[in-house]
């Protein structure tokens, strides 16, 4: 079995898909393409991926709806291809539990880096040393399974966390009280730097806060800090 990663691309625009596909193999990847969700239903049936490119925009079913069905089966790392690129919109792909996403048209290195970035997230995910592995963690009135990625709200409520806000939220937890700036936390989890108009750090903050915040217009779990970032301003105890 090859040790390359394995690619599974989807879009409904043939020229897209046969490109990309090309370039990444060049780049020392495995790649399989699908036209449509019905195809890439087929594709993960039969195989298994580390990555889905997905395209926003399809007929049939799209990608921000095939991207919400696949995070309710399994925790497969999502780059979405989008031609929007408007907070609101972005926004909805993460809301979707999307891992990242690139806007069209875009540069293949671009494409290419970002794969790396999410692949090599998800490679430290699940095989570094983490001290929080095995445990729960509570904080303000939540109860986090790290393994599980699943918060307990005071109520009873529980939310599940998408692998990028479950990595969010541990570099929250990790540095407790700290105030991490957007730069920092989008090395952090993304694997780059902010480009002067970049909203990903804040669209991804505003995701994980509608699971974790009593009020998501007053955050008090993670706050905002003006000119510097965010923090986690709750105490952190691992049970």
């Amino acid at each position: 079995m090859s040790d390359l990663p394995n690619i599974l691309i989807v879009d409904d625009h043939p020229e897209i898909r046969q490109s990309v596909a090309r370039y990444l193999v060049r780049n020392e990847m495995q790649v399989a393409t699908a036209e449509n969700t019905i195809e890439m239903d087929s594709a993960l049936a039969s195989s298994r991926f580390d990555l889905i490119v997905l395209d926003v925009m399809m007929p049939g079913e799209d990608g921000l709806s095939a991207c919400k069905r696949l995070r309710e089966q399994n925790d497969v790392p999502i780059l979405m291809l989008t031609a929007k690129d408007q907070d609101e919109d972005l926004l909805k792909g993460f809301d979707a539990g999307a891992d990242d996403y690139i806007s069209k048209p875009f540069n293949p290195p671009e494409l290419l880096a970002r794969i790396h970035a999410i692949l090599r997230r998800a490679a430290k995910s699940e095989n570094a040393d983490r001290g929080l592995d095995g445990h729960k963690v509570s904080f303000g009135d939540l109860i986090y399974d790290v393994d599980a990625r699943i918060i307990t709200r005071g109520d009873g409520r529980m939310e599940i966390l998408t692998s990028g806000e479950a990595q969010l939220l541990r570099i929250l937890i990790e540095n407790a009280r700290d105030v991490l700036s957007r730069d920092d936390l989008l090395m952090r989890t993304m694997g780059r730097t902010a480009g002067p108009f970049d909203r990903t750090i804040d669209n991804m903050v505003s995701r994980l806060r509608k699971k974790i915040e009593p009020d998501v217009l007053r955050p008090r779990i993670i706050s905002t800090i003006r000119n510097g970032g965010y923090s986690l301003t709750s105490d952190v105890q691992i049970l």
